[in-house]
């Protein structure tokens, strides 16, 4: 099975699968993660195949969308995956990566890592950060209907995994409990370049927030 024909299946696929989902977690975001991958893998010793199709797939059923089903991404994506022919160590890396990709997974310590975890992960996570991750940020919380901000909420900086998980706290807590951290948690040299430059403005974005917040400008 070539890679051309891979991709473009799985392209396919995860724009029909992800039509109308919420927009910090659709096709656009897939693209963007997808796009910094492949320019973050430029510089990293990597099988441009797995490093793909995992971020094409990362967020095919994602568990905030699921019940929690911490399980299910990496199952739709295997399922997927054998029905076009994908070969089965592909399948078996692609659907550990997804596991084992996103932030609250960090929560259980690592327990699994490649060259392609690091890079598709630094892509989900500089999608993450920045404008769009502000943006994205707010879209979610307004999704879940969640304050903006309430300065009697503090953010908890010593979540546990279930704390994280079941949050209601005001987005701008977020940013404390997860976006700024993302910075030093970065694992290519490419990844933590690119994520200084987001995490500097959101930095002073949270100053202007709170600089009109109190009327001070």
């Amino acid at each position: 099975m070539t890679h051309e024909f891979l991709i473009t299946s799985t392209e396919n696929f995860v724009k029909k699968t992800l039509a109308g989902a919420e927009s910090g977690h659709d096709w656009w975001h897939i693209l963007r993660v997808w796009n910094n991958a492949k320019l973050i893998a430029q510089t990293e010793d990597v099988n441009m195949t797995i490093v793909e199709l995992a971020a094409l797939l990362h967020d095919i059923a994602d568990s905030k969308f699921n019940n929690g089903d911490e399980e299910i991404g990496p199952q739709t994506a295997a399922k997927f995956l054998r029905e076009i022919g994908a070969e089965e160590t592909v399948i078996e890396q692609v659907a550990l990566i997804i596991k084992h990709l996103s932030f609250k997974a960090s929560f259980d310590g690592q327990t699994y890592f490649s060259n392609e975890l690091a890079v598709v992960q630094d892509a989900d996570r500089l999608d993450a950060i920045g404008a769009i991750g502000i943006a994205r940020a707010f879209t979610y919380g307004g999704y879940k209907n969640r304050e903006m901000y309430n300065p009697e909420i503090k953010p908890d900086l010593n979540l546990t995994k279930e704390a994280y998980k079941n949050s209601t706290a005001p987005t701008i807590n977020h940013f404390y409990e997860k976006l700024l951290l993302l910075k030093d948690k970065m694992n290519t040299s490419t990844g933590k370049q690119l994520a200084q430059n987001r995490h500097d403005f959101m930095e002073l974005y949270l100053q202007q927030f709170y600089n009109e917040w109190d009327g001070k400008l």
